[in-house]
């Protein structure tokens, strides 16, 4: 039986410091930090804020009311033993001057009558809702934006009855990217162990993408403060990279995290003793991580007396401890409900005992694996009678490690048992999170194990279907499902198609459809109120991402200048201005019915299928655990297949392929005889199943994951003739090895789009053409550094000088400009291409084709520095890099048909943390969807991207970029590419891969680049 490490590692993972211990699993809000708002709908959280200056005494209670994509809180609730004024009660939110109206009245379903009354901030036209209710000597007050009026009930309702009162939040969203960008919005407001908490409370239900945004932000704040919690931040970070694979880097930041932590802070070294054992085991090295777990820590209490702690007394030691813990007492208001330092320390104790277990079960010691969980497991128990709600998961994944080791063993009933046990624990603990649906899928994988495929199948539905409500789930069950895709390929039919495509939804990234989603709602053809709003609310929220990336760069200046000051202060009050305001265009946008219902959806393979064309089919490459599976539909069919392939595989056959395109030879590109055989194979072994439909096959849009996402799909050899052919002239000694004129190639003759899901696909399809007035903007040649500027912003990680020293020639933009010249054209380069203006720009939406020649970087400067997929420009103003990174592409306003990157290796390979960094979370190594997908989420609606530099020999850049721009008008996009790539493969001189292959289509390929012949209106500028 084979079972996973990692999923266990992780889960240790993040007990080091509990957040939310409780006397029940079921935990009242009163003792909370936090709680979400609903169980439904726009995810909202209610946050304590203890600095509420409406409160009186140590029971009374604050929060802060947030919701999804909304810059600022949409709202503030109190709890206070007097009675409240409603239309006179001062506000908690800052900036805001609210009339109020008369008072009335309210019934909220399920709950009752509040008092409630409208009021209205004038000065920035946005409405706002009161409510209150009277409970004892309690008065519970709610105010917030109307636009959020179901979350400000919900949240009213839920802090009367100190327990989560059910129901769907349904407002107006603005969602950009993913949880990870709400997390940040949070983490961004909280103090400091705010944020802390709740980056653990996320990583304790599974969310590790929004935890990965609270503890960076910690670590920010941290070391530029110095403070105490720096250790921590940075062990957590130092875990993240594990997590993704990139191990150096891993240990390189817990030597940081080492180094910050205090000689006397046992609590810290525990965690930061057990986050490396982690990263061994991860490794799989079981006996390295038994060598860290070993480590001396401090004592955290010399007189800890387990016994009395189980039994509920408070010995003099452990009153110390709480007594020192007054700046908690009075950030909560009340009792703080966290663990003491005693208790952290013993349930870290606790977790590493759980991790000697996994590595005696690794080293097959399955009796000394059992005994040393049950230990564990005893151990937790003993804290405060095991009723630690944040220890849920530690306690249901021993359960799970239980139940695998029972079936080791052969004891089936008890196997069962204990999944059943996980389970329980862990929907007590965190209901509604990628934790419980990886219980669930576990189990259900050991039924299909165990011989009860129906019960499997059954079970992965239901964790199918849920997972559509539970963000960040798909990191988790995307090698949960591997058995799930197994048994369905087994059926093939029509209804497993089915199945599997909705599972495959799951498996990527939320932001990956979410970007193409918004891109679609804001290039709508609506030009009313309700669509000016959304384009401005849109453009709100990158302003503010932006301004973030300012004050996060001039808070890490060791000794600032005036001006660095000054700049540091305007850049905040700005930020907090366009906060407010962000928020209180979301609210306007509840005014309009059609924006509350956009939330982006997944995908049934019926409507995908609906909206392909005749002659149109889309093939889906799925690594799902150890295999690699394709769906391949047409508008009236589709078939399930596995390939037989392993993603290890699918990967070496790939890059034997790629390495006789181009390949990297003591620092030089070294071309070889295209590998004609090998190619053939691989079409075999992805198409062979439908090979006899690709014939009717006019536009095939190609959905590739893993090692498919480093090769373009139109090297692929389709037939055998044109090896024969070519085999038999190398048998002249004239014969050219590099003349593949002749072979049959999957893009010969056929239009291939590359999509990065089918809902941006789909989304895509639907978009209007641009409107922008000017047709070309060409942007690169940097401009050369003698040294990097003083103003630049700079680490440990930067990228050696040496980077800007080889900029790309500018001739095919010269190339390009001319032949766009009519409707306005212009070029950038040398010092006018530089970040800091491309990010300040407000002109880039007024060109309908963006063109880039420049450096791609999609690895990491060395192993262990974390990656940041970016294009290379010319250093700007202060706190440039001279680097044009993921999340700042994704920030520029774009309304553009197209964007060429002509740059080295976009669309290539690249780190595993590179293709984190830019949201790929399929396929491992690659980095397709990342620089090129921010593109598409910029505003672009299409993409033509490079996998290798095409060299300038034979004029083949030109005459590749050439076929696209000087598309006929209605000639479809990827037609135009394709009709310019047989002419190169007919050349002898060019009919290598090398020369034709590189450029792809990302996106709707069917979409022509001149719709019609009329000719832009605006005259020609050049720069």
């Amino acid at each position: 039986m084979k079972t996973s490490i990692n999923a266990l590692a992780i889960a240790l993972s993040i007990i080091g410091t509990p957040v939310h211990a409780a006397e029940k699993p079921e935990q009242p809000l009163s003792v909370r930090n936090s709680f979400r708002i609903g169980t439904g709908g726009v995810t909202c959280t209610a946050q304590n804020a203890p600095l509420d200056a409406r409160l009186g005494g140590i029971f009374d209670r604050g929060y802060r009311l947030s919701c999804r994509d909304a810059a600022g809180a949409i709202g503030t609730m109190i709890a206070v033993r007097r009675d409240v004024a409603l239309g006179q009660e001062p506000s908690g939110l800052a900036g805001v001057a609210l009339d109020c109206g008369a008072l009335g009245a309210v019934v909220i379903p399920d709950f009752g009558r509040a008092d409630a009354v409208n009021c209205r901030d004038h000065k920035a036209g946005v409405d706002y809702k009161r409510y209150a209710v009277k409970n004892g000597n309690k008065t519970y007050f709610v105010e917030g934006l109307a636009g959020y009026d179901p979350a400000l009930r919900l949240a009213l309702a839920s802090a009367v009855r100190d327990k989560s009162v059910p129901g769907e939040i349904r407002v107006a969203t603005t969602e950009v990217s993913d949880p990870a960008a709400f997390a940040r919005v949070q983490a961004g407001q909280l103090d400091r162990l705010g944020a802390r908490d709740e980056g653990y409370l996320r990583n304790n239900g599974g969310r590790f993408a929004e935890s990965a945004e609270f503890f960076e932000t910690l670590a920010i704040r941290d070391r530029s403060s110095g403070g105490v919690g720096l250790g921590e931040a940075l062990a957590n970070q130092g875990l993240q990279q594990s997590n993704l694979g990139n191990f150096s880097a891993a240990d390189r930041l817990f030597s940081q995290a080492s180094a910050a932590a205090y000689s006397s802070d046992g609590v810290t070294q525990r965690l930061i003793r057990n986050y490396k054992a982690i990263n061994r085991l991860n490794q799989r090295r079981p006996v390295a991580a038994l060598k860290e777990l070993a480590a001396d820590v401090t004592a955290v209490s010399a007189s800890f007396d387990r016994a009395s702690l189980s039994a509920g007394l408070i010995n003099m030691p452990l009153a110390e401890e709480l007594n020192r813990e007054n700046a908690a007492l009075r950030r909560l208001g009340a009792a703080d409900p966290g663990l003491s330092d005693t208790e952290r320390a013993e349930i870290l104790d606790a977790q590493a005992d759980a991790l000697r277990a996994t590595a005696a079960r690794l080293q097959g010691k399955f009796d000394l694996a059992v005994a040393g969980f049950q230990t564990a497991g005893a151990r937790i128990d003993a804290v405060r009678g095991g009723r630690i709600a944040s220890a849920g998961w530690l306690r249901s994944e021993i359960q799970i490690e239980l139940a695998l080791l029972a079936e080791a063993q052969g004891r089936k009933s008890d196997a069962g048992a204990a999944f059943d046990r996980a389970i329980r624990i862990i929907a007590a603990a965190f209901p509604q999170s990628p934790a419980l649906l990886s219980a669930q899928a576990r189990k259900a994988g050991w039924l299909g194990r165990s011989g009860d495929e129906p019960g499997a199948l059954a079970l992965y539905a239901k964790v199918v279907e849920d997972s559509q409500q539970v963000p960040d789930a798909g990191a988790t069950l995307r090698e949960l499902l591997g058995p799930y895709f197994g048994l369905l390929a087994k059926q093939g039919d029509g209804a497993a198609s089915q199945a599997v495509f909705a599972a495959s939804q799951i498996l990527q990234r939320p932001g990956v459809a979410q970007t193409q989603a918004v891109l679609a709602r804001q290039l709508s053809e609506g030009n009313d109120e309700a669509a000016a709003l959304f384009r401005l609310s849109v453009a709100r929220s990158r302003e503010i991402a932006r301004i973030e990336a300012t004050l996060t760069a001039l808070g890490t200046v060791a000794q600032p200048t005036a001006q660095e000051t000054a700049a540091l202060k305007a850049a905040q009050e700005n930020l907090a201005s366009l906060q407010r305001d962000q928020t209180g265009l979301v609210s306007k946008l509840a005014a309009y019915p059609r924006y509350n219902v956009l939330a982006p959806k997944s995908v049934d393979l019926p409507e995908l299928q609906g909206a392909l064309k005749q002659g149109e089919a889309y093939y889906k490459l799925m690594i799902v655990g150890d295999h690699v599976y394709s769906l391949f539909a047409t508008p009236t069919s589709a078939q399930l297949f596995d390939t037989g392939l392993t993603p290890d595989t699918l990967a070496r056959s790939v890059q034997d392929i790629r390495d006789t395109i181009v390949k990297v030879v003591n620092g030089q590109q070294t071309n070889y005889p295209f590998d004609l055989v090998k190619s053939r194979a691989l079409f075999g072994t992805l198409f062979g199943p439908v090979e006899g439909q690709l014939p009717q096959v006019k536009h095939l849009i190609f959905e590739p994951d893993g090692g498919m996402l480093q090769l373009p799909p139109t090297v692929l050899v389709t037939g055998d003739k044109g090896i024969a052919e070519y085999d038999k002239r190398m048998e002249s000694p004239d014969g050219d090895p590099f003349d593949f004129t002749g072979v049959e190639w999957l893009g010969r003759g056929r239009e291939v789009s590359i999509a990065v899901s089918s809902r941006g696909f789909l989304d895509l399809r639907k978009l209007a053409a641009s409107t922008a007035p000017r047709n070309y903007l060409g942007l690169g040649r940097n401009a050369k550094p003698t040294a990097r500027p003083l103003t630049a912003v700079a680490d440990e990680c930067d990228w050696p000088l040496a980077t800007w020293q080889n900029p790309i020639s500018a001739d095919e933009l010269i190339y390009a400009q001319r032949k766009l010249s009519v409707g306005g054209s212009a070029v950038l380069t040398e010092a006018a291409f530089n970040d800091s203006a491309l990010l300040a720009a407000t002109d880039l939406d007024q060109y309908r084709v963006l063109h880039f020649a420049t450096h791609g970087l999609v690895t990491a400067p060395r192993a262990d520095c974390p990656a940041r997929p970016a294009l290379v420009t010319s250093f700007g103003d202060m706190g440039s890099d001279g680097l044009l990174s993921f999340r700042e592409i994704f920030d520029l306003r774009l309304n553009a048909d197209l964007v060429i990157l002509s740059a080295c290796d976009t669309a290539g390979m690249a780190t595993v943390a590179a293709s984190r960094e830019a949201g790929v979370t399929t396929g491992g190594n690659y980095a397709l969807d990342g620089l090129v997908r921010a593109f598409v989420g910029a505003g672009a609606r299409s993409v033509i991207a490079s996998h290798w530099p095409v060299p300038d020999d034979f004029d083949a850049t030109k005459r590749l970029i050439g076929g696209v721009i000087e598309s006929a008008p209605g000639q479809e996009l990827s037609d135009a590419l394709s009709s310019a790539q047989e002419k190169l493969m007919d050349d002898p001189n060019t009919s290598h891969p090398f020369y034709w292959a590189a450029f792809i289509v990302l996106g709707d390929g069917s979409k022509p680049l001149v719709a019609g012949t009329k000719p832009m209106a605006s005259p020609t500028a050049t720069r």
